[in-house]
């Protein structure tokens, strides 16, 4: 129960990894408020399931790029919750697009999801945490690509790269506050996103090939890491970080 008493929002929270790590908080002890883009009925079986865990836990709709949207549900949220001690920005859309087909329209939509909306939503969070006077901890979802760049993922790999410095941006300007910002990396971890890519034989060998201990992760090997992060006893020194979680794939470069 390393997070009991605290306050959490977990973007993109109902399905995959940010479901796990949802879940994760609350079995430390966190009342959890879910985001979601559009499937209340994913984001409600998360809230039960916390709900079931003797937490609290409230279900909060839209979309992480549209400013509008996030003052909204972060509000939302902090009202139910009574305060935010801990924001994981999770929400990310992933498409595979060669670097000369990739046009402004898609561009955009991806960096607005992985960039944008964690700069919206930490911002939105932060500025409540300051007013309260809350020392705080958030948590960024990046990936192993904003290392290593990957074919067809010009688009996903700049806006992980852009988590890892807003990471450390947000680290120095927030320490004078008592609020830590951390991100991990993910490797290859089967999630909705790219169920159907891991399927295929061939681009599964080719990415186990790249993967020193051989292994494809599912979200709940993220957990562990969100929780260590999140928690102002054993991780209190640690902000501006970036925690590798790839089986060793960033040991190999490109």
């Amino acid at each position: 129960m390393r997070l009991e008493g605290k306050r959490a929002l977990v973007t993109g929270g109902s399905r995959s990894i940010g479901r796990a790590i949802a879940l994760g908080l609350a079995g430390e002890g966190a009342d959890v408020a879910v985001n979601y883009r559009r499937s209340r009925a994913d984001a409600e079986s998360a809230v039960r399931e916390i709900e079931e865990m003797g937490r609290r836990a409230v279900a909060v709709q839209g979309s992480t790029d549209s400013a509008s949207d996030v003052e909204r549900f972060v509000a939302g949220a902090h009202d139910f919750l009574g305060g935010i001690d801990i924001l994981v920005n999770n929400a990310g859309i992933l498409k595979r697009t060669p670097l000369l087909e990739i046009d402004e329209e898609e561009w955009d939509a991806i960096l607005d999801v992985n960039l944008k909306g964690y700069f919206l939503v930490g911002q939105a969070v932060a500025r409540r945490m300051v007013a309260a006077g809350t020392p705080g901890a958030i948590v960024n979802v990046s990936s192993a690509g904003q290392a290593v760049a990957a074919p067809n993922l010009t688009h996903y790999c700049v806006s992980k790269a852009g988590i890892e410095m807003l990471t450390k941006q947000m680290a120095l300007e927030l320490a004078p506050h008592g609020i830590r910002v951390n991100a991990i990396a993910p490797g290859l971890i089967e999630t909705d996103l790219n169920r159907a890519d891991i399927a295929q034989e061939e681009f599964r060998e080719r990415r186990l090939a790249r993967i020193p201990l051989g292994l494809i992760g599912n979200p709940d090997d993220l957990v562990g890491a969100v929780v260590y992060l999140a928690s102002g006893g054993e991780a209190r020194l640690v902000t501006g970080a970036s925690l590798f979680i790839d089986g060793g794939q960033t040991i190999w470069g490109a």
